[in-house]
């Protein structure tokens, strides 16, 4: 009966020691978080660097992907400025870029491809009629095999029909 008492005794005082010890982790970690604040605060992140890397879809910032209607190779009166912008970005660096079109997950995988292939031709038009070089352009499809979200409505498939600008090195 005393070992049992023992044993349970140990157990009690063991967790009230872990409980306390937690307890002054984040008494401390609280100090500590009041002093980062102060430093967040006093300091002024710039608003001028130029975006890199990925921005939306898998897309190269500063271009963004171009949406389409369902069912349609089509570029849309309201994507008309994003092409414009892509336009004007591709003229004024000397880059690469591969024209990758997606579609939802709706119809045949063959449909898709072909689909996906009239997209990425569509905006390669639009571009080399602004002035970007055909030659630093190429297309390739995914057809619905790339997708960026995985829901079954009309959202999640408005994000999959797209045509994405990746540079190439």
């Amino acid at each position: 009966m005393m070992n049992k008492m023992q044993s349970v005794l140990s157990v009690v005082l063991g967790l009230m020691m872990l409980t306390l010890v937690g307890c002054a982790d984040k008494a401390k970690t609280g100090e500590e978080m009041k002093g980062g604040q102060e430093g967040a605060m006093s300091s002024k992140e710039s608003l001028d660097s130029e975006p890199i890397g990925i921005m939306e879809g898998r897309t190269s910032g500063p271009m963004v992907p171009l949406y389409f209607d369902f069912d349609s190779s089509a570029i849309r009166q309201d994507q008309m400025a994003r092409m414009n912008g892509n336009a004007d970005f591709l003229k004024s660096k000397s880059v690469s870029i591969r024209i990758e079109g997606n579609c939802d997950p709706r119809g045949t995988q063959e449909y898709n491809m072909a689909l996906g292939e009239r997209r990425a031709l569509s905006a390669q038009k639009y571009l080399a009629d602004k002035g970007v070089a055909k030659e630093n352009m190429t297309t390739i499809s995914y057809g619905a095999e790339q997708l960026l979200l995985q829901g079954h409505d009309e959202l999640s498939w408005a994000q999959n029909r797209r045509a994405d600008f990746v540079i190439v090195k």
